[in-house]
């Protein structure tokens, strides 16, 4: 089988199958950071079948490419690809994947670039809630304190990140809650979920029709709540995460008969006070090496034939 068909052929099922079997599997809400570990090793080997396939059919197609590619290789290895076989359709197929790359760069600079511009916009308003008096210097505090009515707190990302906290909610909640908040926020600046956002984001924008990148911005957004919820709970117990949860969100309507967007809330006070067992240290370990094959599986695939060759 040619090896530029097999890469596609196999990140295709893998774009096909893996929003399928996660929906159906349990196990991520017992383990949000493994869950989060498997969509990206997934994402991963997707978008890595496309960049191998590309690049042998580019060298199928240009002489140049060719050279560049397999500079330094013997004949022996160059036959086994057998490169002339499928000449007359891999200028068009290295174009295509070309194009997708484009566009998946361009999306994901577009949606950096937006979240650039939502996040001084932000810190814009921030200051205008919350000017310097005449004479104050420019603090770096990473908690902020804003009058309001409303009990809100987030996280501004960024070079000096910041937490901002109403006056409603630190009336709302005490002391180890609003200590829980506190760890939540921090637990997403820690493991960089911004930037996992974006990416979901870009590819779920990009590519809309493709059902892997669709579910992986859901389950992201689903799951980065839910690790920080636990990296709040292991040190300030699940209780107090789960109350300052309540606290911050029983106006908002998200308890009521008709939820709201944010309907996941109560799931994850529910997950909190009454917690599923975690899967065994074991299970753990087999689950993250089994998902570190995923990519590693079309490296497989495309050096197989060349390594072949050379023994």
């Amino acid at each position: 089988m040619m090896v530029p068909f097999a890469l596609i052929t196999l990140g295709v099922l893998a774009a096909a199958m893996a929003p399928r079997l996660m929906a159906r599997a349990q196990w991520p809400d017992r383990e949000p950071v493994l869950g989060l570990w498997v969509w990206q090793c997934v994402v991963a080997g997707v978008l890595l079948c496309c960049v191998l396939a590309m690049s042998l059919s580019a060298a199928a197609a240009w002489d140049t490419v060719r050279g560049h590619l397999f500079e330094g290789a013997p004949n022996a290895v160059v036959d086994a690809y057998a490169l002339t076989a499928y000449e007359p359709w891999a200028g068009p197929v290295a174009v295509v994947l070309a194009c997708g790359g484009v566009w998946t760069a361009g999306m994901l600079v577009r949606e950096v670039h937006g979240a650039r511009v939502r996040r001084r916009r932000r810190r814009a308003d921030l200051l205008r809630r919350s000017p310097r008096l005449p004479g104050e210097e420019r603090s770096g505090d990473r908690l902020v304190v804003l009058e309001g009515d409303r009990p809100q707190a987030w996280w501004l990302p960024g070079p000096s990140p910041q937490l901002v906290v109403t006056t409603a909610a630190l009336r709302r909640l005490n002391g180890r809650q609003l200590d829980a908040l506190i760890a939540h926020e921090q637990g997403h600046a820690r493991a960089r979920h911004d930037l996992l956002l974006h990416c979901a984001s870009a590819l779920a924008a990009g590519f809309p029709q493709v059902p892997v990148f669709a579910a992986f911005r859901d389950q992201v957004h689903r799951l980065v709540e839910l690790a920080a919820d636990d990296a709040a709970s292991r040190r300030f117990g699940r209780l107090a995460i789960a109350l300052a949860l309540v606290e911050l969100n029983e106006d908002s309507g998200v308890f009521g008969p008709c939820p709201t967007t944010s309907a996941q809330v109560p799931q994850r006070v529910h997950r909190l006070l009454e917690p599923a067992p975690r899967l065994t240290p074991g299970r753990r370990l087999r689950m993250t090496a089994v998902a570190a094959l995923v990519p590693v599986v079309p490296l497989l695939v495309t050096f197989g034939p060349g390594l072949n060759a050379l023994t």
